[in-house]
């Protein structure tokens, strides 16, 4: 069975930047990221799949494009 995860950038700082995310376009989580550590933080403290795949999306449109993306999609 496939995933979807969503996310769409809510702030960023010069330390920082935050995600709102969640399944399938339901932004019910947010999820943290230090810029210099690369540290994922949800502010639910669950690190799960859905954690993984949209911050590992981030991170390929970060190294790809030089900057955080205003929204990212996991899907498998």
């Amino acid at each position: 069975m496939g995933m979807m995860v969503t996310g769409r950038k809510v702030a960023e700082t010069p330390s920082t930047v935050r995600y709102e995310f969640g399944f399938d376009e339901e932004f019910d989580r947010v999820l943290t990221i230090d810029k210099e550590t690369w540290d994922i933080s949800p502010d639910d403290g669950r690190v799960d799949a859905a954690v993984a795949a949209i911050a590992t999306k981030i991170k390929g449109v970060w190294r790809e494009q030089g900057e955080f993306p205003a929204g990212a999609v996991f899907s498998s």
